[in-house]
Parts: structure tokens; sequence; C-alpha cells
């Protein structure tokens, strides 16, 4: 069945909080299905570039290149985001949709193989399993959080759009005057991609249609990504203390 054709709330916009409990549960199942194939599909880019050495050619290109060209790649991986969230969006075509997806999940592991290159190759390879296993038990939590008490966390809003503007104005600053972030920054990032994990599976509930499950699978991907990023970089820096 073509579940975006034969939607019956597409054209008014309900939300599948409003949706019939089996319209519900479906568009719920869908959007984790696909959650967990942005995952998997990540993985297997991230293997795939390590595989031709493309994660190491990255890895050089970016330390060669000096701040100015990360600052670049921090723009351009904001336009992608913001182009990937369109598409995602997009009641076009569901073909439209995906193409978000898919880009954003290529954008991301693209952003994660030169550290995760540094990780292998720098006697931290330990610490990437260590990360995901993390990852996996806070998104959990928190997912069980949301579904459990039913609370709409969506007042996270402004507070979350303000903290993302905050830690991109301090990620530019630092590559501009090679500031060392460090611990503290780490951990302010795992506590705001935790505001975010919050937001977006309290959307699933109450915000997105029952057609919207690509978009939804997104912005919680998006989520976990920031989340695995920084707490792989918080082991890696405590290790380095070691």
């Amino acid at each position: 069945m073509n579940y975006a054709s034969s939607n019956p709330y597409r054209d008014f916009g309900m939300a599948a909080a409003q949706a019939p409990a089996n319209e519900r549960a479906t568009f719920i199942r869908a959007t984790y299905a696909h959650l967990l194939g942005a995952v998997l599909a990540f993985i297997g880019i991230e293997v795939a570039l390590f595989q031709t050495g493309a994660a190491e050619r990255l890895f050089e290109l970016i330390r060669g290149a000096g701040s100015i060209a990360m600052l670049v790649v921090l723009v351009g991986f904001m336009a992608v985001t913001w182009m990937a969230n369109s598409w995602a969006n997009s009641s076009a075509s569901r073909g439209m949709q995906y193409a978000g997806l898919g880009l954003y999940v290529v954008a991301e592991a693209l952003i994660f193989a030169p550290i995760l290159y540094i990780a292998q190759h720098m006697g931290q390879s330990s610490v990437i399993p260590t990360a995901a296993i993390i990852t996996g038990i806070v998104f959990l939590g928190l997912t069980a959080v949301v579904f459990v008490s039913g609370a709409d966390f969506s007042f996270l809003r402004g507070a979350l759009a303000i903290g993302g503007l905050v830690a991109i104005g301090t990620v530019i600053c630092g590559m501009i005057f090679q500031w060392d972030l460090g611990v503290f920054f780490s951990g302010a990032m795992i506590l705001l991609a935790s505001g975010y994990i919050l937001y977006d599976t309290s959307n699933v509930l109450h915000r997105y249609r029952v057609d919207q499950y690509v978009a939804a699978s997104l912005a919680l991907f998006a989520s976990v990504a920031l989340l695995f990023y920084y707490v792989l970089r918080l082991l890696m820096e405590l290790n380095r203390r070691d």
C-alpha cells in the first residue's frame, strides 16, 4: 500500500496524535524503521570510506587545509542540512523526501570520517564502540521518557534554537581563533543533543502528520548523530588526559 497516497489526513494536516490508533502506530513504526535504516546506511558508508581509503584522504585534506577550509566545510554542511530538511519535509513527492534523508546521511558520514579516522589510527579505536553504546543507551532512555510519560516537550524549541546558535558561534570562533573547546564544550553539546532528542521524539507523538515519517526519521537521526559525535569527542579528550 502506498502510505502517502492513501493517507486520509494528509490534505488536512492532521497530526499523528489525532489519528486513529492503528494509523498512529503505523506512523511510529515507519519513523523508527527509517531511523534504523539511516543508521545502517551511515555505517555502510563509513565502512566504504575506510575500505577505499577515502576516509584517510578526507582527514589529510581537512588537516592540511587549515581553519578557513574547515569553516567552509561547516557552512557547506549547514547548507546541505537545510536542503535535506527542505526535501524531507516536501509534500511534492515521496522520492524527494527520501532524497533529503539520503543526502543528509551521506553528509553526516563525510563529516564523521575524519574524527573516526583519528580515533582508529591514534590508538583510540576502542572509544568508537563505547561511544556508540553510550549514545544508544541515552537515546533509548530519552525515548522511553517521552513515550512513557506522553509529555509534550515542544516548550524546548526556543531554548534549543538559542543553544544551537550559541554552539555554532562557538565552533566558528574556535576555528578562527584556534580555541581548544575541550571537555566542557563537549559535555554541553551532549546536553543540547539530548534536548533535541526529547524535542524530536515529542514531535513524533504530538506534531508530525502520519505521512511525515521520513522527515521525522531525519530529525531523529540528526539528533542521534549530534549526540554520538560529541560523546565520541568527549571520550577521546578524556583518553588523551590519562
